[in-house]
Order: structure tokens, then sequence, then C-alpha cells
């Protein structure tokens, strides 16, 4: 069977639902957008529009829970590519949104650029992990405008050819990220069938829905795009203290923003992601390599299973700026819990320094992280136990097993996990091997990798529109991203 994993007792699940249920009814949400609360007001939502509270009934809640659908598949641009949602799989979603890049050759932190960008895309592309992409460095839109954005989902979607999840910064964002997706995908219809995009809306926490980007994913609305919705708060910061009360903000957040989605599009496909976290004490920041962040992510799967959805469970990152031993042990540590808690998709590597420096070399070693803990998750199975008696009287007392098909067919067949990087000979063939560091081989793979990487180009026909698309954009002198 596989290795199950429980973080909250069937108790402190209902806590979880009744307080969240309480909070949104009398406290609310502020709605910054007029659309939206237009919406929710039509849905049956209490709204106070003098300063923009939006409270929401149990049954508003309840009904919205019963119109998200329990299963779909994000799809892509590669041909049979498919994440099927809640139907028992896992997949890698490459942490994001970092600022600086570790270098490769020198070691330093830098900068990061529109080459590191690529680098790091195709090498995404290339590892069978991930499944989903997020830009892993801030490069290539700092003008603002929207040609920027235009280049940029065209640039991901000739480099990424499965699952792209981002967002739109406001509704003028989101026209021009239609056409793209209408011109890439060959028409709305297409879109809606085989869902290529994700959009990612991150309520700020507490308890706040930005105007324009919930105004940005409301103009998608009537495309079937899931929306994958991805709170934030900070235990001690940006959230109450306590780790169960953290999961119930989260909660609220996410679910008022279900009431909203499916008022506005009943059907629409949803992803519970609250990315919940907890701050560093001794300097007040996020603590990206906090151990609480196991519990939470593997919190976050079980309260989504509860309701039946989809979930994108988010895992810790490493406050140490270098790959290394303080990297290894907050890596190892923060992914064991949230990984065996299997959810649809699993936000986290590649990422350092409080997931703001991209090494690629961490990200290949992230990949075995994740590898090890599948093996985990798969757990004890049932393999030749009728015929252990028999194995055992034909080797008898002092034998061995080496020489034993049943043996050979094992290592092959995956009963034992065999690693893709690390040592495991004796010190003396280490020694003499030069002593490999696993760094070195991590570089070693991230350069092998992206070298004999193609992507999958797009059409040339399409190719020349997007073109036409990128130059209008660029026409249009006025920027329309926000930070």
């Amino acid at each position: 069977m596989t290795t199950q994993v429980r973080v909250l007792t069937e108790q402190q699940r209902a806590v979880v639902h009744e307080r969240t249920l309480g909070i949104l009814e009398g406290t609310g949400v502020r709605v910054d957008s007029d659309r939206a609360r237009a919406i929710l007001a039509e849905a049956g939502a209490r709204v106070d529009e003098a300063n923009r509270i939006v409270r929401f009934p149990a049954t508003l809640v309840e009904r919205s829970l019963a119109l998200a659908p329990r299963r779909f598949s994000l799809g892509g641009r590669r041909p049979g590519f498919g994440l099927p949602m809640n139907e028992g799989a896992c997949s890698l979603v490459a942490d994001g949104e970092g600022i600086h890049v570790l270098d490769p050759l020198t070691g330093e932190r830098r900068a990061g650029t529109h080459d590191d960008w690529v680098r790091a895309t195709r090498l995404l592309d290339a590892s069978d992990e991930v499944g989903v992409y997020w830009r892993m460095i801030e490069a290539g839109l700092e003008d603002g405008t929207p040609a920027a954005a235009v280049r940029h989902w065209v640039e991901a979607l000739g480099l990424f050819s499965k699952h792209i999840q981002d967002g739109a910064a406001d509704a003028a964002e989101a026209a021009w990220l239609l056409e793209v997706l209408d011109v890439v995908f060959g028409g709305r219809e297409a879109v809606r069938r085989d869902h290529p995009f994700s959009f990612l809306v991150c309520p700020v926490s507490p308890l706040v829905f930005e105007g324009p980007h919930t105004d940005g994913y409301l103009a998608t609305i009537g495309w079937d795009i899931p929306i994958a919705v991805m709170p934030m708060p900070i235990m001690g910061l940006t959230g109450p203290v306590g780790l169960l009360s953290t999961v119930v903000l989260g909660n609220c957040e996410v679910l008022a923003m279900l009431c909203l989605v499916q008022a506005a599009a009943p059907g629409t496909p949803f992803i519970y992601a609250p990315a919940l976290a907890v701050m560093e004490p001794r300097s007040g920041r996020w603590g990206g390599g906090a151990i609480e962040h196991a519990l939470l992510g593997a919190a976050v799967s079980e309260v989504a299973r509860g309701y039946g959805l989809p979930v994108e469970a988010s895992t810790g990152s490493s406050d140490q700026p270098l790959p290394g031993i303080q990297a290894a042990y907050e890596r190892g540590t923060t992914w064991v819990l949230p990984a065996l808690g299997w959810p649809d998709l699993l936000v986290g590597p590649g990422l350092l320094g409080g997931a703001t420096i991209l090494s690629l070399e961490q990200l290949v070693i992230d990949l075995e992280v994740f590898r090890r803990c599948e093996r985990l998750h798969r757990g004890i199975e049932d393999v030749a136990t009728e015929a252990v008696e028999s194995a055992v009287a034909e080797v008898g007392p002092g034998g061995d097993f080496l020489a034993r098909h049943a043996t050979r067919a094992a290592v092959h067949g995956g009963e034992w996990y065999v690693d893709r990087l690390g040592n495991r000979d004796a010190y003396e063939r280490w020694d003499a091997a030069g002593r490999p560091d696993v760094l070195e081989e991590a570089r070693g793979v991230v350069e092998a990798t992206i070298a004999a990487h193609e992507p999958l180009l797009l059409d040339e026909t399409a190719a020349r529109e997007l073109a036409r698309i990128e130059q209008t954009a660029r026409e249009m002198a006025a920027p329309t991203r926000v930070g």
C-alpha cells in the first residue's frame, strides 16, 4: 500500500471548516474589484460598498464547494501530455519569481538575465518530474509594457511544451493573454477543452482581494481556464499565531475566492493552493527553511482532500544562499511530509536564499529529493510474498540471494530506488575517481540536459501571428504591470 501521512485529525479539519465559515460570515473579505463585488452580491453575499467588505453566508460557501468540479486535466502543447487532477498523480511546479541567480562559474550571486530564464525554462521542459511552468527568474518584464507580457508568454509557450500556470496584472493584460492563447492553441474551444493554461491568483493576507489582479482573472471568464488560488499568510506576520490558525486563514481566503469563481462561471475548474508559511522569529522575515512548512504543506493537502478538491501544495525553501549542508537538510526535511501528502501539484524546487536565488544545480538536486519522496510514497508493495518460503528453502541457511533471477528483476522493476545523483562507491573508489562532488555532478547534469534538449517549436503560422500581436502591443506605451 502507499504510505499514508496525516498531520490533522478529523476533528481539527472540522474545526478549520467551522472557523472558516464564522470568519467569512462575520469578518468578511475586502474585495477591491467593483465587478467582483457585484458578482458576489448577485450570488447572495452581503456587500458593504462603503468599506468594500463582502461577507459570505455559509450557504453560499457550501453551494460553491458543490459546484467546483472534482476531476479535470491540465493539458499543454506537447502531444499526449496531460496532468489528471484528483486521480492519484503528483507533478512538480518549479518555484518562481527569483530575483537573483547563483552563477555556476563564479559561485557568486548576481542579477538574473533573460539568458538565465531561457536556460531554466529549457531545463524544466526537459525534466519529466516538472509538469507545470512558473517563471523561475524575474527577467524581461521590467518595463511593465503590454509587449513585455506578450513577449514572455510567447517565449514561455515556445520553450515549455507542458502546462503553463501564470496570471495577468489586470483586465487589459488578460485581453492580451487571451489573444496569445487563442493563436497558440487554435481557438477558445480548444483552450476550454484541453486546459493548457491555468490562472494563478494570490489573495493578499489577511483577507484582501486586490482589484486589478481579480479583474484580470474575471476577464478570462468564458474560457473555462482553471484557477489556482494561492494566498500566502505568514504566521505571526500576515497570519495569526498558531499553525492551525494559519490553516484557517488560508482556507478563508481560498474559499472566498471559490465563491467568486463559481458565482462568475459555475463549474470552473478550481485548484486549492494556499502557500502557508511562518515568520522567522529572530528577523521577522519569511522563514524559508522553517520546519513548520512541512506541517503546513501537508495540512493543505488534507484540507483540500476533505473538500474533494484538486490541490497544489507548497513546500519549504532554504534560507541558505548556496547549495550545501544547510540547504540539503532543510530541503529534505521540509519536503518529505508535503510530498507524502501526495498533492496533485507540488511547488518548490530550484530556489535558495528564501526563494530569491535561482540555482539550476539545486533544481537538479531537488528533483532527486522528489524522486526519493516518490519512492517513499509508493510504500511497501506486495511483491512475490507467496514465494518467500520456497526462495528461502532454495538458498538455505548461510546462502545469499544475489544471483537469483528474482533479485535482478526486482532491481530493474523498481523495488530498489536507484539514485541518479551522489556517490554509492566505497571510499577507495570515490577517492581514486578524484573525489567527485554532488554539486559538480549536478552542474554536469544541467549542462548536458540543456545542450541535448530540443524544445517543441511553435507552428510557423502561429509564430507569425504572435509576432504581429507583440508588435501591436509594443505600440501601446502605457504600462499595465505593477511591481
